[in-house]
């Protein structure tokens, strides 16, 4: 093969220069021209360049030109570069903007970029320009690749809470408009077990048995289903609560399971919250109640106390109990969730759900720390704030 064929060869197989619209804000003729062949010198497939001068012309440059990048001189006669900045931000225009100029300080330049300018060349430099361009379109591609993402993001994100609104609703209305059929479904099994018991054979007592006793469960089931799904619906009502004199509610509404257990309790430090007190006194009685049900073969012994931590207060609930594996440590938050026999431990799983759902539509955040047979530390925190919205 002839020298003229290896070079036609290689050129045939050079890779093409990528095309650039330049929009020059430029005063000299000559300036111009040596930027331009800078940037098509090995770089760039400059296809279109618009000189202008001033500002009238520079604005209707940038709608009739669609330019991808600026090159602004710092001073002209009649102008300054950095104001074409401010026509492209009033336009909210993201369009890379470098100073091309002749003498440019670094204290300057630096208060330049700091303004917004993406960057600078001196014109006895601008072999570094292709270069700056270049990372310059890049940073802008990687730009738009970001905000597109936060867009997409926001976007699933409110086709999430749409959806999650509208499965709070079906639960709402489903578990409402199925209480009265079902309790048509229950009196008339409980009917039917208290005038046939032992008339008929053994097996039908057992199946009545059966019936009364899953209609009365699912009750129970629609009832917890609306207590979760009430907590979305409801607008919380906060004030300032005084969780030691909200403790003393807890202790009287837990009175029952607290003398039958002989649970010892302690509070230490708990403070005043901005918080709904309905809500709040749930949480308490939640994880204070499942502290008492899921006890070990010691006497139950459980301390609540608060701290401030950053910008919020940090609350724990510290029990004795059985303790949870740290493998369940998220799947015990989720509606209907059970570790355990409905034989061993009564309820349904719904309580530390609604705890989670009351904290974090708060502003909080919720989590248990433990591990098997060595009792259970449930944390939660809440935000400093006050009535007006300042820190407590």
């Amino acid at each position: 093969m002839s020298g003229t064929a290896v070079k036609l060869a290689i050129e045939s197989s050079a890779v093409p220069k990528p095309k650039l619209r330049v929009l020059l804000v430029e005063d000299n003729s000559l300036d111009a021209e040596l930027v331009i062949r800078a940037l098509r010198k090995n770089s760039f497939d400059v296809e279109a360049v618009m000189i202008v001068q001033d500002e009238d012309s520079f604005i209707e440059a940038l709608g009739t030109h669609s330019p991808e990048v600026v090159l602004a001189d710092y001073n002209l006669p009649n102008w300054k570069g950095m104001e074409a900045l401010t026509i492209l931000r009033r336009q909210n225009l993201d369009i890379p903007m470098i100073l091309v100029s002749g003498a440019l300080g670094d204290v300057l330049a630096v208060e330049c970029i700091r303004q917004g300018a993406t960057d600078y060349v001196l014109k006895d430099g601008l072999a570094r320009l292709p270069e700056v361009v270049r990372r310059a379109l890049q940073e802008k591609y990687e730009r738009s690749l970001r905000h597109q993402a936060e867009k997409d993001l926001a976007k699933k994100a409110d086709e999430l809470a749409r959806s999650n609104a509208d499965l709070e609703q079906f639960a709402y209305v489903a578990s409402h408009d199925l209480q009265e059929p079902l309790r048509m479904v229950a009196s008339y099994t409980q009917l039917l077990s208290e005038r046939y018991r032992g008339k008929l054979d053994e097996n039908a007592d057992k199946f009545i048995g059966y019936a009364s006793e899953g209609a009365l469960r699912m009750q129970v089931l629609i009832q917890d289903l609306l207590a979760f799904s009430r907590v979305g619906r409801a607008n919380a009502t906060c004030t300032n609560v005084d969780c030691k004199s909200l403790m003393e509610e807890v202790r009287k509404s837990l009175a029952s399971a607290i003398q039958e257990s002989g649970a010892v309790i302690t509070e230490t430090n708990l403070p005043s919250v901005w918080t709904d007190r309905t809500q709040m006194s749930q949480v308490l009685q939640n994880l204070i109640g499942n502290a008492i049900k899921f006890r070990g073969k010691k006497l139950p012994i459980i301390s609540i106390r608060a701290e401030k931590t950053g910008e919020h207060w940090l609350f724990s609930v510290t029990d004795n109990g059985i303790g949870i594996s740290s493998e369940f440590a998220e799947n015990i938050f989720v509606v209907f969730q059970r570790l355990h026999a409905r034989t061993e431990y009564p309820g349904n799983g719904i309580g530390l759900a609604i705890c989670k759902k009351i904290i974090e539509r708060g502003g909080g955040k919720i989590w248990v720390e433990s591990q098997a047979g060595s009792g259970s530390t449930f944390k939660f925190t809440i935000p400093f704030q006050s009535a007006n919205g300042g820190k407590t």
